[in-house]
């Protein structure tokens, strides 16, 4: 059954489904209609019974003269058909009119100790008949029959019939199960040549046209979603590549030239003043930090949610101390006023994030003189630079972007980038505007608690 399509067992289980229907349906006409001949035929019994002077019934001398006047022709108190027939448990001859009957184990049980039965039995000839059988007196017994030929063959006619019904129902069942496969189907047959068609050409910019709210609409937007998101992170990583090899051009095509400037020395045995090789080798140094600085950024950038260990509740002031003290320590002047607050997160990327903007501020700040303040877990950094102008704080947090007046700074153009992504990992927000009085002012928001819950 698995090594089916899905089409071909779809159908298939729709005309199990319908087959089984109709079984139920023919199987239970049949009984219905095979009860109701019975029961008609059943009640010629009555009637015949009837027709028997009930007084002389128990005369058992009647009786035995009754029954020696039987003809042995035609029914003497019925149709020609029926035959009737007067047997006694001490075994004496048996009398009938109609047709010889077989006399049974359970005609002897009623003759013998009274009582009635109906029941199916034959005539000595062996055709099927219907029979009653009652003992007006202990010792003898009556059965009565009416032919089962005709009941007989209306049920063999009705059982061709409903089996050529049936026959009809379950080809039409399995027609109209493929039908309905081939429609049902038709969309899933739309995303499965998609899937190929990517997984051929990898053209992630193909969609599936959506009709209507059902699962399998429902299953093309959720493609549709997927597909647009891996277009998107392509084109980021393509971005990225490239924004990244335009940012190493630089420093790449610097250390080279220093370089190639040492060893032009070297080979022509012309050496370089002490002062101007030391120069030279402080701005190799600087370089180097440089390059080493811009890689470490496009590996944070390039690290995906998956790439980090699971969020951990910690303490947001804690991070940011920690962060404050290693700006202390590369000379800026930094204040803080932080309440407790309580996050889910990644310590050290937050501690990174945070890190970023107090080096940013640093950087701008007349004296490297920086403000931070956490309250209620919003987070903000102030400097006392020149700002930003207006035009440029909505490209702020794109990567490799640098403000004209900041390109003679070191810096790669990638650490506000790195801020919004451990933000955004966070759950949080941050944005960058203009401080009242001059300066510029970072703000983070982070959902938690001022006091540590336990999850």
């Amino acid at each position: 059954m698995r090594r089916r399509s899905l089409r071909s067992r779809l159908t298939l289980l729709v005309t199990l489904a319908v087959a089984a229907a109709i079984a139920v349906s023919a199987i239970g006409c049949y009984l219905i209609v095979q009860h109701e001949l019975y029961v008609q035929l059943d009640r010629t019994f009555d009637e015949q019974s009837r027709k028997r002077p009930e007084a002389k019934l128990h005369d058992v001398d009647w009786l035995l003269e009754e029954c020696q006047s039987f003809p042995q022709d035609t029914g003497h108190y019925g149709r020609p058909q029926a035959a009737t027939q007067v047997v006694y448990a001490d075994g004496r001859p048996n009398c009938y009119y109609g047709a010889a009957l077989t006399i049974t184990p359970e005609v002897r049980q009623v003759a013998a100790h009274g009582g009635s039965a109906l029941f199916n039995g034959t005539t000595v000839a062996g055709k099927p008949v219907r029979v009653f059988v009652e003992s007006p007196v202990r010792g003898m017994a009556i059965m009565d029959t009416r032919p089962l030929g005709e009941l007989l063959g209306t049920l063999r006619t009705l059982t061709v019939l409903l089996t050529t019904v049936a026959a009809i129902g379950v080809l039409g069942a399995a027609s109209a199960g493929l039908l309905i496969s081939r429609t049902a189907l038709r969309p899933v047959g739309r995303l499965t040549k998609a899937v190929e068609h990517i997984a051929k050409t990898e053209d992630l910019n193909t969609t599936i046209p959506v009709d209507g709210t059902d699962e399998i609409a429902r299953l093309s937007r959720s493609f549709n979603a997927m597909t647009a998101a891996l277009a998107g992170s392509r084109e980021r990583q393509q971005q990225l590549v490239a924004d990244a090899g335009h940012e190493l051009r630089t420093p790449l095509t610097s250390l080279r030239t220093n370089i190639d400037l040492l060893l032009r020395s070297e080979h022509t045995g012309r050496p370089i003043e002490p002062k101007a090789k030391e120069r030279l080798l402080v701005n190799l140094k600087a370089q180097f930090e440089e390059l080493s600085t811009l890689v470490g950024d496009l590996l944070q950038l390039s690290r995906g949610e998956s790439d980090h260990e699971p969020h951990v509740k910690l303490a947001f002031h804690d991070v940011v101390d920690a962060a404050v003290a290693r700006a202390r320590l590369r000379g800026a002047d930094v204040t803080t006023d932080l309440d407790p607050w309580y996050v889910e997160g990644h310590p050290s990327s937050l501690e990174r994030a945070v890190m970023n903007l107090l080096d940013n501020a640093a950087k701008f700040s007349p004296g490297g003189k920086v403000e931070v303040e956490l309250r209620r877990g919003d987070l903000t950094v102030r400097d006392h630079g020149p700002g930003i102008p207006a035009e440029e704080l909505p490209h702020v947090f794109e990567r490799f972007w640098r403000s004209p007046s900041a390109r003679s700074l070191p810096g790669s153009g990638l650490g506000l980038a790195i801020v919004a992504q451990a933000v955004q990992e966070a759950a949080g927000e941050v944005r960058l505007d203009n401080a009242p009085g001059g300066g510029a002012v970072a703000r983070i928001s982070l959902p938690g608690s001022p006091v540590l819950t336990q999850s």
